[in-house]
Order: structure tokens, then sequence, then C-alpha cells
């Protein structure tokens, strides 16, 4: 079974010095991502879900070394890649790549389509001329876009065409691994949909795997085999997405669960409102992180900090709760 894990992350923390005075001398540290751990299986897509200002971006950011961890080990296809250098990094840089969550802020403004998608083409001397050419135009058809399109520029396009440029872009080098980071929030409802079948065609015809970020349970249902629910720069529930569905367990979980709308207006819902903002991340509680908000917190969540634990059918829970 382990040779079917692609991505495998252990204790994986990231931390950013907090500086001030003329010297810039550190006073803290802003807590970003604290010992996370999970497999990524090949050809499955784990949905990394959370509010905003959790650590979900970093996450993903930091598996792909372009922030380095501050501690904790990334293997990705068997090969540790947490300490490799840049030159060491570079022949594996095609088989990682990322969709980022802005698609107005990600294209370079000053280059066509045809020259942004044929960048990492250049960069790994995949492909010259007439063939690196024919390769931009495959590719935009690929994602649905007119290869009429290739010389025109970023602002010629709506928000879901450079998202479609943006996933050309990923798919140039032939990749084998993709971070989606937060690939539909900034988009219309109706474009989403669209969006998230593409990424789930490309899946099957290219054979890849995810690493899916959002902040929205509905999202992450359609596109994940797994789902690893973060709060605070640390995961508290992990477990496939069927049963995070029929059994959440986390009261975190429960509350974001709440929060997905239903489509029928005679449906009454239940809806949790956790109280108060989240805690900085330079500073968070003790025990429990989530104990300034949980609507059933013990006086035990003030002291001690759980543990995240199988509670059986693969399913990890970090809450008191359960331990």
């Amino acid at each position: 079974m382990a040779d079917n894990i692609l991505v495998r992350v252990e204790n994986l923390s990231k931390f950013f010095p907090i500086r001030e005075g003329i010297l810039q001398r550190s006073i803290g540290y802003v807590r970003a991502v604290e010992n996370v751990s999970f497999d990524i299986y090949r050809g499955e897509t784990l949905g990394l879900v959370g509010e905003s200002g959790c650590g979900k971006t970093t996450t993903g950011r930091t598996i792909l070394r372009l922030i380095d961890p501050t501690s904790g080990e990334i293997f990705f296809d068997g090969i540790d890649i947490t300490s490799l250098s840049r030159k060491q990094l570079a022949p594996l840089r095609k088989k990682m790549q990322i969709i980022f969550q802005d698609p107005y802020g990600s294209l370079n403004p000053r280059m066509t389509v045809g020259d942004i998608i044929g960048e990492g083409i250049d960069v790994h001397n995949i492909a010259r001329g007439k063939e690196k050419g024919k390769r931009i135009m495959e590719l935009m058809e690929v994602v649905g876009l007119s290869p009429a399109y290739i010389r025109r520029y970023p602002h010629e396009f709506s928000g879901g065409q450079r998202q479609r440029i943006g996933i050309a872009r990923a798919l140039a080098v032939n990749p084998k691994f993709i971070v989606c980071d937060e690939p539909v929030s900034a988009l219309d409802v109706s474009i989403q949909s669209q969006i998230i079948n593409l990424l789930k065609d490309l899946q099957m015809q290219f054979e890849l795997t995810y690493l899916f970020i959002a902040h929205d349970l509905s999202v992450v249902k359609h596109m994940s085999n797994k789902i690893a629910v973060m709060y605070l720069a640390k995961i508290v529930e992990y477990t496939s997405t069927e049963e995070l569905f029929n059994n959440p367990k986390h009261p975190y979980t429960l509350a974001l669960m709440s929060a997905i709308p239903i489509p029928d207006p005679e449906v009454k819902k239940q809806r949790i409102v956790l109280q108060g903002d989240l805690p900085s991340p330079s500073n968070p509680p003790k025990g429990c992180r989530f104990n300034t908000r949980c609507p059933k917190v013990m006086s035990i969540c003030h002291v001690v900090e759980p543990p995240l634990k199988n509670i059986g059918k693969e399913h990890l829970v970090a809450c008191h709760l359960w331990s």
C-alpha cells in the first residue's frame, strides 16, 4: 500500500518570525502550520478544508517547497524533498504544479496566453518551435479554450476563462501532482461547477493526484476521496469523504457542515453559529485550540491538547469527546 502513496507529509510545521524594531529582531512566531501529517494516494484527491487563516494555503505551498518548512518531512514519489537544494529540486518541479486561487492576479498581464502556457514548456525544455505551439493549442482545447485565443492577453478573458488558462499552464509540464489552492472560490457559482467538472475529467484523463484546498465543504465533497479538516494550523479531523459526511465527529466539522446551504427552502436546518473570532496563530490557546469557540467545551479542553486519534474506520479526530 505504501507504494501507492504519491505524497507523504510527516509532522510538517511552518513558523513565520514576527520582527520588530530597527534591528528587526524576532519577538515571536506565527504558527501557520504545526505538526501536520497525511498521505495522498496516486490518482486520488485529498480535500483540505477550513476557514480563512487556518494554514491551508501555507500547507500546500510548503509541500511544493515554494516555502521552506520549519520542521517535518515531505516525501514525493518516495523521495524526501524536505531539504533538497534548488538545483536538486529542479527535475521534480515539473511533476508538482499548482493552480492558484486568484485567476486575476496569478497571470502575467504582459504575456499572451500562448506565452503563459508555454513558459513551463521552455523552462523544462519539453518542446520547441512548431511542436511547442502545437502542444499549447492542444492544451487550450483540453481545458475548453479556443486555440484562436493564443495571442490574446489575460485582461481579454472572464474569470472562468482565466482559471482555465491557469489549469492549462499547470498541465503543460505533464505533472503527477497538482495543488489546487481554492481554484473556484473567486468564481461565480455557475462557473464553479464547470471548473470542478473540468478538474475531475482531467484527473481521469491524465491520472492526476490532487490536494484540493477549499473552505466550502460542499465543493470538497464532490472532488475528494479523503478530507482533512484544519483549524488554527492543525488537522482536527481526517477520514474518507463518505465517512466524514455520514459520521462527522469534531464540533468544528459539525459547525462547518451546518453552514452548507440546502437548495430546498422547505427544509429547515439547525445552524451551529460559532461565537468569537479565530484566535491569533501567533498566540494559540492552551489545550485544545478550538476551546475558545467550541459549544461542547469541557474543563480538560483548556489544559490538555487532544491528540489526533483513530476512533475506527480510519477516522482520525482530535477531540476529548472521543478520546
